[in-house]
């Protein structure tokens, strides 16, 4: 039996399940005291080392957020049953404890203890999304998003409630600060097409960081920008790709633009668009491109009157503009 979660340390499904006294199965596990939830378990893996048909699923953890897809392989997802019960956590601030899958369950070189200790999560927000399922169909899902608390490495279970109150508690001013990021705006494609648009867009998130830098740069090219050049990685004030409007668009010819390049699978906020804004040369205009989508906040500060406006294309119209333009994709 486990006494404390220790973050990065290696832990089997038997110890987790018996210590923390939730189901021994499935990707979100609750022990529940009265029909009220006492704690959660999310169990969440990549698929760098599983098939599309064990893991059909888009989970990362990036930036310190865990974007989660809610529990179902197949079909529609709703938010019944144990996908409903987590964002229970706002009001009876319960913990959440994190775990990755470190190896294949086929892998018999690896122990039984394959399960890296994340620590305790924070939900921030849900929304609908589109993912082909094990068998290859569209369908919808619904996203997750934790903030991934680990400064604490050592979590005793016996006081985890506690613990996970205080850091609650002391979050609820940081969100504050952006209102209107838990509201995500996406998009939904037509159905003739939905699928190629989710197979370009599965391709793109699987691209490392850099690498969807070198496509974008590509694309523009391809679609008539000239003078395009990436910057150096992590060294960039926020811009990630340079260009200048080429004559297909001759009315802005010469114009310099300058791109934020987020390969994420959680939503870009607020804070990203402001960053852009206050990185650009002067006259330069400014857009931010990624594979996830935009929250409320973000749309609003990339529009708002009076300060340089921001281009925002999301992971849909991204991959729309791929299969419009033509542009061959390789990963």
């Amino acid at each position: 039996m486990i006494e404390t979660l220790v973050v990065g340390h290696l832990y089997s499904n038997e110890e987790i399940f018996r210590s923390l006294k939730v189901s021994n199965a499935g990707g979100i596990r609750l022990s529940l005291q009265d029909q009220a939830v006492v704690r959660a378990i999310i169990m969440t893996s990549v698929r760098s080392f599983q098939s599309a048909s064990e893991n059909p699923y888009h989970d990362r953890l990036e930036e310190g957020i865990l974007t989660y897809t809610a529990a179902g392989k197949f079909g529609q997802q709703t938010l019944a049953g144990a996908n409903n019960r987590l964002t229970e956590q706002e009001t009876l601030r319960f913990p959440i404890h994190g775990f990755a899958l470190t190896a294949s369950r086929r892998d018999r070189s690896v122990g039984p203890e394959r399960w890296e200790y994340l620590g305790l999560l924070e939900y921030l927000r849900h929304y609908p999304d589109t993912q082909l399922d094990a068998d290859g169909n569209v369908r919808r899902v619904w996203l997750f998003e934790f903030r991934v608390h680990n400064k604490q490495k050592a979590v005793p279970l016996a006081d985890d409630i506690a613990i996970s109150s205080e850091v609650l508690s002391a979050s609820v001013l940081q969100k504050a600060k952006n209102p209107g990021d838990d509201e995500i705006i996406g998009q939904t494609g037509k159905d003739e097409n939905i699928r190629q648009i989710e197979h370009v867009r599965g391709k793109l998130l699987a691209m490392e960081p850099k690498r969807f830098e070198f496509f974008v740069k590509d694309l523009l090219l391809h679609c008539g920008f000239r003078d395009v050049c990436v910057t150096r990685f992590s060294a960039d004030g926020g811009v990630d790709v340079n260009a200048r409007v080429g004559d297909r668009i001759w009315m802005f010819e010469d114009t310099i633009v300058q791109v934020q390049a987020k390969r994420w699978l959680h939503s870009v906020g607020r804070r990203e668009v402001a960053e852009l804004r206050g990185s650009l040369q002067p006259f330069a205009r400014g857009a931010v491109i990624t594979t996830s989508h935009f929250s409320r906040a973000a749309i609003n500060e990339a529009t708002e009157e009076g300060k340089n406006p921001v281009g925002l294309v999301d992971g849909f119209r991204l991959s729309q503009v791929v299969l419009d333009e033509q542009f061959h994709l390789s990963v």
